[in-house]
């Protein structure tokens, strides 16, 4: 073999010695050779040795002073994929530990992320099952990754940016909620240059003109501060803090400002020993010079999710430029720029620590909501929310903090603390004071929920919500909720088909010839047959079909019709239901149709089917599942009511005149109303009986025909107020 690859090894070696004395060298050798000899005769598209890869990223994982095991599942990351190797030789040769990373990794190898929710969806399912295992998959993956955009020049254009923005949708955004900052802004610029390089560019160049200035005035403020700090007995250094260009370019769009504007491009982070000598740093500072008013932040006392720690500020330095602070002891630092792999460490032989699953909430839950969400947009919806998060800070009442994304309401706190509690939530006081369930969450906030065991979730409350805890916890209690509902109603409509038959209901529903037909429509019982029935996927005369015998079915008696209790719905004639007979209907008074129009059905709970046009509005409001063909009973003709609007001069008699017009087509008259308006115009609405759409137009043609008559138009929503512009 030759000697530069001998040399390689050795160096990775070295590194991981540097910080971990009893590493297993010798595994990192032998996965390195193992792997030199299984990639050997393969290339890169960049005419490199394919080994360069495996090895750039154990580098990187040595770099996040990751574990023997973990370095060694780097380099042997693409054997099975790319080399024939299997799973269980890799088990024979190092353990079933790297045997499990490198099996992980290479499932989740085969999958390109694309913007496309379904698709973007099952990928980071399976990722959210790989880090269930071992999250040191994903740290291999996010390396894996990592080198792929440092050698990105060589793929062709096309390639690049899907790449690059599949990053910054997914890769780097995960590395920031696990706290490896430094991979997440490697990830950012790399991707930020493919996508807009115009932009990367002008960000570079602006920069580089004002480095050397800029230099000059951190190394000035440094030493200012060094001599403070030591004359106060603090012990601390200072480091200069590099800018990302993708972040200084998202906040000049967030911000709408210029570059000149962002005004942070100065600064600092201090290292000090001790939590106590962070504020009295932070004391220093802000007695040496001016604090810039609401730029302090203190997430040493409120950590992120992602277990980062800091005091932010910002203050006035010399020459009255804005500098920016960070100030954090050694094992925050470590933390801010190595996250969960700081936290996350594997001593030679052993496990990690488990208990960094439950500092990383937000990855539980993600692991918790996979399980349960089974549509793929509204999973992908979750994880985005979880992804992207801009937090808040606020207290319980017993002064626990707790976070939750830029404009969370009372109703993501109630759920956050139990599912009951969102459910029954009514109110919230903030501080003490009584706020809506709309009201945003900001930092601070004292928040107190109140309930009522008689409340309910409403669909409204998914307009507000922000955590996916609180949107699944929602839509899983309405899914139920009108279950139950679709289930009362198909039972309904199948009772009412049997009897009309002259037959019991309860001898067939209870009995178990109802589960075997559940059966044979492909359901588990026959209350999930009466829900679907509900819902409308199923139809009562299917069901029929099978449950009565031929010859009950063939000796149809003509069903009695009873007298409709008070309050009930009123069934309308002259509409039929496909596939159901003598079902409850109703006519929506959205639209109030008419026989000629278009229409279809909706089934509802507890109230039928309903009637409405084919062009209403309400249409699309509604779930497609429960929709129905319906059709006029041309041999059912009875009269219906009908909105008319009429825009007139404004003059004596017109209402009379109408009136007699209308009476000339045997249209009797519900009601009528004047109003007139200063333009000298009057608006006259009528309720008439018609029988069919032929029959409307017929009167809104002798109307127009009446002298003074400015307009006629149709009404449909005519039960509510009537507005029009004359």
């Amino acid at each position: 073999m030759p000697d530069i690859e001998t040399a390689d090894v050795a160096e990775l070696s070295a590194k991981v010695l540097s910080y971990n004395p009893h590493a297993d060298a010798a595994l990192i050798e032998r996965a390195y050779h193992y792997a030199a000899k299984s990639h050997e005769g393969q290339t890169r598209v960049s005419g490199l040795p394919y080994l360069s890869h495996p090895l750039g990223v154990a580098t990187i994982l040595a770099e996040l002073r990751m574990d023997s095991v973990t370095i060694g599942g780097g380099l042997l990351h693409d054997t099975v994929e790319d080399c024939g190797v299997t799973v269980e030789q890799l088990k024979e040769q190092f353990g079933a530990e790297l045997a499990l990373i490198v099996d992980g990794v290479t499932k989740l190898g085969q999958m390109e992320f694309s913007r496309q929710e379904e698709r973007q969806a099952e990928t980071f399912r399976k990722m959210l099952l790989a880090m269930a295992k071992d999250i040191r998959v994903i740290l291999v993956k996010l390396a894996d990754r990592l080198h792929n955009m440092r050698t990105l020049e060589h793929l062709p254009e096309r390639k690049q940016l899907r790449i690059a923005q599949e990053t910054l949708d997914i890769y780097a955004p995960l590395a920031n909620r696990l706290g490896i900052y430094w991979v997440k802004s490697e990830l950012e610029d790399t991707a930020f240059k493919y996508l807009n390089p115009e932009a990367y560019h002008d960000i570079d160049e602006k920069i580089a003109s004002g480095r050397k200035e800029r230099d000059q005035y951190v190394a000035m403020v440094k030493d200012r501060i060094g001599q403070e700090l030591e004359a106060g007995g603090i012990k601390a250094r200072g480091i200069g803090r590099p800018k990302h260009f993708y972040g200084i370019y998202q906040k000049m769009l967030k911000q709408n400002i210029s570059f000149d504007d962002v005004f942070d491009l100065i600064g600092l982070r201090i290292i000090t020993d001790s939590v106590r000598n962070c504020y009295a740093t932070l004391g220093t500072l802000h007695s040496l010079w001016k604090p810039v008013p609401g730029r302090f932040k203190d997430f040493i006392a409120l950590p992120k999710p992602n277990m980062y720690q800091s005091l932010h500020t910002t203050v006035i330095g010399p020459q009255g430029e804005r500098v920016e602070f960070q100030i954090r002891t050694e094992e925050m630092h470590k933390t801010a720029e190595q996250g969960i792999a700081a936290h996350w460490r594997y001593k030679e032989g052993s496990k990690g620590d488990e208990k960094v699953y439950e500092k990383f909430t937000w990855l539980r839950h993600l692991l918790e909501w996979q399980q349960e969400m089974k549509d793929a947009r509204e999973f992908m919806e979750t994880v985005k929310i979880d992804l992207f998060p801009e937090e808040v800070y606020v207290f319980t009442p017993r002064g626990d903090v707790k976070s939750f994304p830029r404009g969370a309401t009372p109703i993501d706190f109630a759920y956050s603390i139990h599912t009951e509690i969102g459910h029954k939530c009514v109110g919230a006081k903030i501080n003490g004071r009584m706020v809506p369930l709309k009201y945003q969450l900001h930092n601070g906030d004292a928040v107190e929920i109140l309930t009522n065991p008689n409340h309910f979730p409403s669909k409204d409350w998914l307009k507000i919500v922000k955590t996916a805890r609180a949107r699944s916890k929602i839509r899983a209690w309405i899914k139920a909720v009108e279950k139950e509902r679709s289930i009362s109603l198909g039972r309904q409509l199948l009772e009412r088909e049997i009897q009309k038959y002259g037959l019991n209901p309860a001898s067939f529903l209870k009995s178990g010839e109802m589960t075997e037909i559940a059966k044979r429509f492909s359901f588990t019982t026959p209350t999930d047959l009466m829900a679907e029935i509900g819902f409308g996927k199923v139809s009562v005369n299917q069901v029929l079909a099978r449950l009565l015998p031929k010859e009950v079915l063939e000796a149809r008696q003509k069903p009695v019709k009873t007298e409709q209790k008070p309050g009930a719905t009123h069934e309308v004639g002259g509409v039929k239901v496909k596939g159901v007979e003598d079902i409850m209907t109703r006519y929506a008074h959205c639209c109030n149709p008419v026989p000629g129009d278009d229409i279809v059905g909706f089934i509802t709970i507890g109230r039928g089917v309903s009637i409405h046009t084919a062009d209403c509005d309400r249409i699309v409001e509604y779930t497609p599942e429960r929709m129905v063909e319906v059709e006029w009973d041309v041999e059912e003709v009875i009269p219906h009511p009908v909105g008319i609007s009429v825009v007139t001069v404004d003059r004596p008699g017109m209402l009379a005149k109408i009136s007699s017009a209308i009476a000339l087509c045997e249209v009797n008259i519900r009601e009528a109303t004047v109003t007139t308006t200063e333009e000298q115009r009057a608006l006259l609405n009528f309720v008439i009986d018609i029988n069919d759409l032929n029959h409307l137009q017929k009167v809104m043609k002798t109307i127009r025909q009446v002298k003074g008559v400015i307009s006629v138009v149709r009404v449909k929503d005519w039960h509510g107020p009537r507005k029009r512009n004359m």
